[in-house]
């Protein structure tokens, strides 16, 4: 069919549903409601589509859109649930299974007829990584289902005045709700309330005197202090004291109010550091060991464990984002792993987002973002070729979540990529106006092809983890949940260790990297594509530095 999508904005929900519709068969655009009605209206003249899906929507359909076309709703809550906060509510009230729901547009919110549903567990994790996990695979699977039901043709969806369904309206989840306190709340509460609002909107507090939203919460199982102390910091995040133990927080977000040059998303330690006078006193850096014992409970953002012959080096950075700090701390960690006893090394492995290569959030708020995008390139670009000169031991690449730009090129240096099945992968640059480093000139052509490296990067457009397989970007679909990837992966790695051929698959990684480099050495790849990538970073005409800031200030490209 001719499906036209209509998404407030094209986030993770909205490309795994355009790419896995695409998977099958349907032809798919896109347009953003972000655009105003209009656009929406323009579109539909446009591509005159026999059905509208909306994965992701703020703003209601124009009326005479979904008066004239049929047009589904994905709803992230059950049947019945209402109003523009399902998630949130279903967080704070420690609901441990919740529902989405593809609904028929109509006049009032979510009050549609049901077309498909499907329930889903809700672990102890942020709300951005249950809504790109377990959310989104029922959703998936809710869209698909409803999309097969009206191509049938047959079905008539439920009406919400059906007795079996139970309407409930709930309001907008407000900062009143989401406010901590630190005098009172234990420290499962502040945990459930900053993972409750970890990507956005965050929880307005108060630090040093000044308004921030608090983004992302992990328990501490050791530091104590007074309630709402600051104790210490650790790779970005600060420690907070609550009545019971203590919190770490990865990032904050200055309010745009403040005037703070910077009202975006960043690590905490360093939008702290911004307002700071020099004298005052610093909070202790309190690094944990890379091999971290398993009954710890304290934040760590890189992990280095050994099991038999395997080594497994995991890492999770907030949105996927790797700063020049994150690169350079990954690449220690990356080498520290190649001084131990193993034949294979996993990298990645945790679930939601392997990496989205460069922090352009950190970029962005830099004094100098030009000479910041090129630090940050370079201590990728440093981190890739450490694995690709890697020929003593093979290396997986363990995909638990989305990947994008230089975080797909990371992923292809390794000699397998296992990639769980409802991930969404984006190997491309364009978007933002780069032409892309991390060895893509080599990495990309050898793993699909020339002519498939060149579509991927210039119709930069998302590709599922199936598609991905099918084109060799992948080597293995892992079809779990992913509270289960990372149990997955540890067997998938330990069979692999075992495998009799290990050594030959080994000896004959060596031998094509000689031969590959004696064709081209991988310093002439990296010396080509920073010689583009300087001359756009250092250009300040170029349009990756108003994209960059669009992007990060959530506004349309251009604006300032």
């Amino acid at each position: 069919m001719e499906i036209l999508l209509v998404a407030s904005a094209f986030n993770s929900l909205s490309q795994r549903v355009y790419a896995e519709l695409s998977d099958q068969g349907h032809r798919v655009d896109v347009v953003l409601a972000s655009q105003g009605d209009e656009a929406v209206r323009t579109a539909v003249r446009a591509t005159r589509p026999e059905l509208i899906v909306a994965p992701m929507l703020k703003t209601a359909l124009p009326e005479d859109v979904w008066r004239e076309h049929t047009c589904l709703v994905v709803h992230p809550g059950p049947p019945g649930d209402r109003g523009p906060s399902a998630l949130d509510w279903a967080i704070a009230d420690g609901a441990t299974h919740w529902g989405v729901t593809v609904l028929q547009a109509e006049a009032a919110m979510d009050a549609g007829a049901v077309w498909a549903a499907e329930t889903f567990p809700v672990p102890e994790v942020g709300k951005s990584d249950l809504y790109r996990g377990e959310m989104s695979d029922a959703a998936s699977a809710a869209v698909l289902q409803a999309v097969r039901r009206y191509a049938e043709g047959s079905f008539k969806p439920k009406p919400q005045t059906d007795p079996s369904i139970r309407v409930l309206w709930r309001d907008a989840f407000r900062q009143e709700q989401r406010r901590i306190d630190w005098d009172r709340d234990d420290t499962r509460t502040v945990v459930r309330k900053l993972r409750g609002a970890d990507s956005q909107p965050g929880v307005l507090d108060e630090l040093l005197g000044r308004e921030l939203f608090l983004h992302g919460g992990h328990p501490e199982d050791r530091l104590r202090g007074r309630p709402g102390e600051l104790l210490a910091t650790r790779a970005g995040a600060i420690c907070r004291a609550t009545v019971d133990g203590a919190v770490w927080i990865p990032e904050l977000r200055p309010r745009k109010a403040s005037g703070d040059p910077a009202p975006f998303r960043r690590p905490a330690a360093s939008v702290l550091d911004s307002f700071q006078r020099p004298a005052e006193p610093r909070l202790p850096e309190m690094a944990a060991p890379l091999e971290l014992p398993a009954d710890r409970t304290t934040f760590t953002d890189i992990r280095y464990r050994q099991r038999g012959d395997v080594g497994f080096l995991r890492f999770s950075f907030p949105g996927g984002a790797m700063s020049t700090e994150h690169c350079r701390r990954l690449h220690a960690a990356y080498r520290y792993a190649l001084t131990r006893p193993t034949r294979l090394l996993v990298l990645g492995g945790a679930r939601d987002f392997f990496s989205n290569g460069i922090h352009l959030n950190v970029i962005e708020a830099a004094p100098d973002s030009a000479g910041e995008s090129w630090s940050n390139l370079n201590a990728m670009d440093d981190l890739v070729e450490a694995v690709l000169r890697t020929t003593d031991r093979l290396v997986v690449a363990a995909l638990g979540g989305n990947a994008a730009a230089g975080g797909v090129m990371l992923a292809l240096a390794a000699d397998e990529v296992w990639c769980r099945s409802g991930a969404v992968l984006n190997p491309h640059y364009r978007r933002m106006g780069l032409y892309g480093s991390e060895f893509w000139t080599y990495s990309l052509p050898r793993r699909v092809g020339v002519e498939t490296a060149h579509r991927l990067t210039t119709e930069a457009f998302p590709v599922s983890a199936a598609t991905a397989a099918r084109i060799g970007l992948v080597d293995r679909l892992v079809a779990t949940p992913p509270q289960e990837f990372g149990a997955e992966v540890d067997r998938l790695a330990a069979a692999l260790a075992g495998d009799r051929d290990l050594e030959r698959r080994i000896e004959a990684k060596a031998a094509a990297r000689q031969a590959d480099e004696k064709r081209q050495p991988l310093a002439e790849y990296r010396r080509d594509e920073l010689a583009r990538m300087r001359a756009i970073f250092f250009d300040p005409r170029a349009p990756y530095h108003a994209l960059r800031s669009a992007f990060v200030r959530k506004q349309p490209a251009g604006a300032r």
